[in-house]
């Protein structure tokens, strides 16, 4: 007597599989949420956090307390945000214009520009320092918003103009060519039309542009020099002393700088999967 093989529907899984299958993923979840969940249980335990981290008694808010009321944390978060924000506003703009113009037009070039940008993008951070610092010196923006936006926008605008180079071109030319029927400009075709259907990919390079601002140490350490222009990044940086480091103060600045994060990211979230794939389908 012989006995039919099982044989599953495609996308059907065996239990071992799918118990396997699930086991990886509680594990690889329970991995990821570690980090956050120890530094949250560091910032409720006060001074004496990281001494006893894992003491689950005595929580309090104290050390929130002094990050907002005994340090200048609101300060380099506004500064923080200024710059994130600017960055954002400047590098979604430059990038769009750049990833339109080679996406549509053919002019002496556009081929090289692109390059251009890939090419800069590989530099690290420690080589571009030194010649970005002696222009900014130049121009009068060391320890300014400005010189440190433009610094930003430098370092993420080459990957966003890629990608939304690749974006635009999905879309349909004839809609460009419509717009010029209609009796629009390049720009008023670009804005009026081009920009609401490349909401997704702007979504991404906004995300992408405000969270480089907003983790950024390197440039920001070097090219602010006064307290009063500090960035968070640079300014968690004073709670770490020769010989004792404010632990507490640390893990609940850490806590309150993801905030912004977590909320620009729950804004952009429903935008980013089509954003990158669409601009992942056409180079």
């Amino acid at each position: 007597m012989t006995t039919t093989p099982l044989v599953r529907k495609r996308g059907e899984r065996s239990r071992a599989a799918s118990t396997a299958l699930h086991t990886a993923l509680v594990a690889a979840s329970l991995i990821a949420l570690f980090p956050v969940a120890f530094i949250v249980l560091v910032s409720l335990r006060g001074e004496d956090g990281w001494t006893h981290p894992l003491d689950l008694s005595g929580f309090s808010l104290s050390n929130y307390g002094k990050v907002l009321g005994e340090t200048e944390f609101l300060t380099w978060f506004g500064n923080s945000v200024v710059i994130a924000g600017g960055t954002m506003l400047v590098g979604v703009t430059i990038s769009a214009s750049a990833g339109y113009a080679v996406s549509r037009m053919r002019f002496p070039g556009h081929k090289s520009l692109m390059w251009s940008f890939l090419i800069f993008q590989m530099f690290p951070v420690a080589v571009l320092i030194v010649p970005l610092y002696n222009i900014l010196g130049q121009l009068g923006l060391l320890d300014s918003y400005g010189g440190l936006i433009l610094t930003y926008c430098s370092v993420s605008v080459p990957f966003c103009a890629w990608m939304l180079k690749g974006y635009f071109d999905t879309v349909p030319t004839e809609i460009d060519e419509s717009g010029r029927v209609d009796g629009l400009t390049p720009f008023g075709t670009f804005w009026r039309l081009i920009v609401p259907l490349a909401r997704p990919g702007l979504s991404v390079t906004a995300f992408y542009t405000f969270i480089t601002a907003w983790s950024e140490v390197a440039f920001a350490t070097q090219f602010m020099s006064s307290e009063s222009s500090y960035t968070l990044s640079v300014g968690l940086q004073t709670f770490i002393g020769p010989h004792r480091a404010e632990w507490g103060l640390l893990t609940a600045s850490s806590v309150l700088i993801t905030v912004p994060a977590a909320l620009m990211f729950f804004f952009a979230q429903r935008h980013l999967v089509a954003g990158l794939t669409s601009g992942g389908t056409k180079g």
